[in-house]
């Protein structure tokens, strides 16, 4: 992992593959970890159109980082993390860098944990979406995780009635 005052930092690249550093709006999570403009700016700079930037994978490990001591929006984090591990896997995206994947894979172990925990304490569907897709990432299916975070209510209730004649078939409570 590289320190806070690595000068790695300014000449990472983030989704828009031109440097960007990351560490203002991490340092609003640290202290807030509901600040609405912190994570705008992170979904903003970290990923665009599916392209990521080496600057997305150390946010994942920072991010990680700052879950154990701070509470952070499940669906938020869930929900970045994820499209960032999904997108990953996209061939026009840098691999992670060689000085980061061991703490890129530690990271996604305690989200692993931090998802086990989320789908024990709630209920609600989008923290209990958001946690599934990361369990299924973290696990390395990587298209299981692509399906569960990328469905909305909406698509998902398509997909299962062209698959399954969903609404035909099954009862309204079978939501």
């Amino acid at each position: 992992m590289i320190s806070n005052n690595d000068p790695r930092w300014v000449s990472l690249t983030g989704g828009y593959r031109v440097p960007y550093d990351p560490r203002p709006a991490l340092e609003r999570l640290r202290a807030d970890g509901r600040n609405p403009e912190a994570w705008s700016e992170l979904w903003n700079e970290l990923h665009h159109q599916g392209d990521l930037g080496e600057v997305s994978y150390v946010t994942v490990v920072e991010l990680a980082k700052i879950r154990e001591s701070t509470v952070l929006p499940s669906e938020q984090l869930f929900g970045l993390v994820s499209t960032i591990e999904v997108e990953r896997h996209r061939r026009s995206n840098p691999p992670v860098p060689d000085w980061l994947v061991q703490d890129y894979a530690d990271a996604w172990r305690a989200l692993l944990e931090f998802a086990f925990r989320d789908l024990k304490a709630s209920d609600d569907p989008g923290a209990l979406q958001s946690a599934l897709a990361v369990v299924a990432l973290a696990r390395g299916q990587t298209a299981l995780g692509a399906l569960v975070w990328y469905h909305d209510a909406e698509t998902l209730k398509e997909y299962l009635n062209e698959h399954l004649a969903w609404t035909e078939l099954y009862t309204s409570t079978a939501g």
